[in-house]
């Protein structure tokens, strides 16, 4: 069952998305536009996972689904985005669980009720 949809902005080959939960926009064929990621997530009742920003604004006037997950860390090598989100995912999802926000940064993880 597939709860997550990951934003092109993201790798799609990140071993702790290789599961039928996460589904990349590049797998629904054509590249999206925002609205259209939007829609897709919220009929399909994902959690979008981005690092684009206007997720993350659409999202707070607004209730779920979807619910977003905004991986706000800047520019870093994919290798350090891997550790990263490795070291921080459980904590992600658990936050992800409570929150229609979250929003990952560097130094801490917050979510927005």
């Amino acid at each position: 069952m597939v709860r997550f949809l990951v934003d092109a902005n993201l790798p799609k080959y990140f071993s702790f998305w290789s599961s039928d939960e996460y589904l990349h926009v590049s797998d629904l064929g054509t590249d999206l536009l925002d609205s259209q990621t939007w829609t897709y997530a919220k009929n399909n009742q994902l959690t979008i996972i981005s690092k684009d920003s206007d997720f993350s604004a659409r999202i707070i006037n607004k209730e779920p689904p979807p619910k977003v997950i905004h991986v706000k860390i800047g520019n870093m090598k994919i290798g350090e985005l891997y550790d990263f989100i490795g070291k921080r995912w459980e904590e992600i999802l658990e936050m992800n669980t409570k929150c229609k926000l979250v929003k990952a940064y560097s130094d801490k993880i917050l979510g927005v009720d």
